[in-house]
């Protein structure tokens, strides 16, 4: 199980007014080689308070950096003080890479990638977009990038030089809600409809091999909507959720009456590390909480269903899990849960975060 792990800050870069780009240096012998579009998890005590963030790595495979992208949230403590505080020589925690935001990529392959990204979803279509370049010289990528204005756009100067230096293999089209542009398409917000005149008249769908979105949940299923409508296959479309949409972890389920008033108890076993532990957990109670509850140091991030951090494998009994924005169908259909979206729907139950 990945454990964290304290990194140093090398460089610390601002791409726009509010969001700066981390360089990190990880100590001997941890484990930190990334595949472009997974992301890290940061812990930071604030006023007593564990604070755990996920945040995507903008850097290609091939940059010889490690690289994260933080923008600054109202109210938001951790990066707030990314943006406002850290220094050159600091340390923060991390955990190893994870997340499934990518595809295997192919030296001999000619490829068309589609990229979608709103505001800071940028971070990870960039590693993405990066590696492509150095790791399929045939392959070629459009993205469409969404912003409120042109001041608002992070690594603006780093993509128009990926433009100039890859000429002929990269297109961004940036799509800005508030600034007018000279083509109005180019202008508002990045909806179904918006996706249906592009395709029509800038990008050729029918070429595209693999499209990325990440952004906000909305911007995100409209554009899905738009693919499938032309032709993609869910296969083709990958997602990775906008993690400032997701506040809090979701509504949790009601449970029955007669349940609840019964005290209605599940028999839980858990692997972690290695070692398996036994305990008595009540029926609304994630799996996650329980465990936690019971001294395991489990591994968590958002608690929202998005980061996929708490990912574990149910190898005994069932159980319901209420949000998703991590797992592909592929996972869930081998046992795989988001562990803090997982309520026990039987007497006994056992999962393996170690799988």
């Amino acid at each position: 199980m990945a454990r964290f792990h304290p990194l140093t800050i090398t460089n610390v870069h601002k791409t726009i007014r509010d969001a700066v780009v981390l360089s990190l240096a990880a100590p001997e012998g941890a484990e930190f080689g990334f595949i472009q579009g997974q992301y890290l998890t940061f812990r930071r005590d604030f006023d007593g308070e564990e604070l755990r963030r996920s945040y995507s790595i903008c850097a290609g495979l091939d940059d010889g950096t490690l690289q994260v992208g933080i923008k600054k949230v109202a109210g938001g403590a951790f990066s707030t003080w990314a943006n406002e505080e850290v220094q050159v020589g600091d340390t923060v925690e991390a955990m190893p890479p994870m997340g499934t935001f990518h595809t295997a990529l192919d030296a001999g392959a000619q490829r068309h990638y589609l990229g979608f990204a709103g505001g800071s979803g940028i971070t990870p279509v960039l590693s993405i977009l990066r590696t492509v370049l150095t790791r399929e010289p045939q392959s070629r990528f459009t993205l469409v990038y969404a912003n409120r204005a042109v001041s608002t756009i992070m690594f603006r100067d780093e993509l128009e030089d990926l433009k100039n230096t890859y000429m002929g293999r990269v297109n961004v089209i940036h799509i800005l809600e508030a600034d007018a542009q000279d083509i109005d398409l180019f202008t508002g917000r990045v909806d179904e409809e918006k996706c249906a005149a592009l395709f029509e008249r800038w990008i050729d769908i029918a070429s595209v091999d693999t499209a990325f979105i990440c952004g906000p949940e909305p911007m995100m299923l409209g554009i899905a909507k738009a693919l499938r409508e032309h032709g993609l296959e869910d296969n083709q479309i990958k997602f990775e959720l906008f993690g400032a949409s997701q506040q809090g972890r979701a509504k949790q389920r009601a449970i029955a009456a007669d349940a609840a008033a019964t005290g209605a108890v599940t028999q839980a076993t858990v692997t972690l590390d290695g070692a398996t532990r036994n305990f008595e957990m009540p029926r609304d109670m994630s799996l996650l909480d329980a465990a936690i509850d019971n001294a395991m140091d489990a591994p968590f991030a958002c608690k929202a269903g998005v980061c996929s951090t708490c990912r574990a494998k149910v190898t005994e009994g069932e159980v319901e899990m209420l949000t998703n924005h991590a797992l592909e169908d592929n996972e869930i259909a081998d046992g795989f849960v988001l562990t803090c979206q997982c309520y026990p729907l039987t007497d006994t139950v056992r999962f393996d975060y170690d799988q």
